[in-house]
């Protein structure tokens, strides 16, 4: 009797994930046989880890914090919002042994914001909060939709700028420091921090989201985020957090693997109505 196809995310912690009930939800609803496991993998043990997964069998995997850089490297190939991003967060095992990356995170962040959420990044005035790993990966996504602009807002103002720098082909993208924002306005806003989880904001201005406007965490709990409740408080039309990027993203990794593309909106209802709120 033929084995399931082995599938697993390496992370630390990883006790949280949700990626196994999303994936087994997925491989249900799309008649796949497979399994999905979550494996604790601190990053000094991650290429031994890597190595002991494809030699039994492992087809694909998903990568989180703090991972995705050691597999862009482990990668032998890498798709170009990969490269861009220089991390990985989905590697599938090709029929010659080889391993291909690719980064799901800012096609499932675009999915959610305007294929669910119903927004359009077109022509709007975007600001995205932080300059760390989780920006890096959503912006050549972001830009491919055609912002009239991107700021990208970050307590080290170089470190945005260096980021800014590497995107600036791809359309006008820039950065400033939060004491930098005061008198702008933008359509929306973007939190790329962690922060929001343990209740901290960065100091934006009180009249910064424009009428309208929409804010979006990519971090998501059994909770709303900090964010997600400033966002309400500043009359935003929007205000969500990441969960439906999770599911979008982990909907392209299922794809990348299978050729199948599932359905993911009973999936992000379940969760949501899972959390009550």
């Amino acid at each position: 009797m033929k084995q399931p196809d082995r599938y697993a995310v390496f992370g630390h912690p990883i006790g949280h994930s949700k990626s196994p009930r999303i994936h087994g939800l997925f491989a249900r609803q799309t008649g796949q046989d497979l399994e999905y496991s979550a494996l604790d993998v601190p990053a000094e043990d991650f290429d031994g880890a890597l190595d002991g997964f494809l030699r039994q069998g492992g087809q694909g995997l998903n990568c989180t914090i703090p991972l995705k850089e050691l597999a862009w490297r482990r990668a032998d190939r890498c798709s170009e919002r990969a490269r861009r991003a220089k991390a990985v967060n989905t590697l599938k095992r090709e029929a010659d042994g080889s391993l291909s990356g690719d980064n799901t995170d800012g096609v499932g962040l675009v999915r959610d914001l305007c294929g669910n959420l119903g927004l359009d990044l077109a022509g709007k005035r975007v600001l995205l909060l932080g300059a760390g790993g989780a920006s890096r990966g959503i912006l050549q996504p972001l830009l491919a939709e055609r912002p009239h602009s991107l700021v990208i807002a970050n307590r080290t103002v170089d470190k945005g700028e260096q980021l800014a720098g590497e995107f600036t082909e791809l359309g006008a993208v820039s950065a400033c420091g939060f004491a930098d924002l005061a008198g702008r306005r933008f359509d929306i806003i973007l939190n790329a921090t962690a922060a929001s989880l343990q209740g901290d904001l960065p100091p934006l201005p009180e009249d910064i989201l424009a009428p309208g406007g929409a804010c979006y965490d990519l971090a998501y709990g059994t909770s709303p985020t900090a964010f997600v409740l400033w966002g309400r408080a500043h009359g935003a039309a929007v205000s969500a957090d990441g969960l439906g990027m999770l599911v979008e993203q982990a909907a392209e990794a299922f794809f990348i693997w299978r050729g199948v593309r599932p359905d993911t909106a009973p999936v992000i209802r379940l969760l949501s109505e899972e959390r009550g709120f």
